[in-house]
């Protein structure tokens, strides 16, 4: 019996363990990109001066991408704006997924229709370099 008991527990382990892999299997499509989403990480880095967390600092992203390829949503960046103004952006557009990669077309010209984004399982990643900086932000899925 304790033999039985022992296999039972090994094989229901591995049976539990099998379905909590890595992203690596999942495969982009329209259907499972589209959605609503909204920044948990955003960073600027300043290279030597250090990791500056937007998010901390009142910068918000929010954006839906509906199945038929069009965005809407809001950025706002507090004094990342024109002469130290706030950045207040309307993302209104189209996005494409190509080859497990979105971007996007917007009217607002900002960093994020300059990035293709990685798409895995609810979550969008993007880097774009911005001069000598770098911004890192990662969008995901709201359920």
């Amino acid at each position: 019996m304790r033999i039985q008991f022992g296999r039972a527990v090994a094989l229901s382990l591995t049976l539990a363990f099998t379905g909590c892999g890595d992203d690596s299997s999942f495969s982009p499509t329209v259907g499972s990109v589209a959605g609503a989403y909204s920044a948990t990480i955003f960073t600027l880095d300043l290279g030597s001066a250090g990791v500056v967390n937007q998010l901390v600092l009142g910068a918000d992203v929010a954006m839906t991408l509906a199945p038929d390829g069009t965005t809407t949503g809001h950025l706002f960046v507090p004094g990342a704006g024109e002469n130290g103004g706030d950045l207040d952006a309307d993302l209104i557009g189209t996005w494409t997924l190509s080859r497990g990669g979105v971007t996007f077309d917007q009217t607002a010209d900002t960093f994020i229709r300059d990035v293709r984004f990685t798409a895995d399982r609810d979550r969008l990643t993007g880097d774009a370099p911005t001069g000598h900086n770098n911004v890192h932000l990662v969008l995901t899925k709201s359920e």
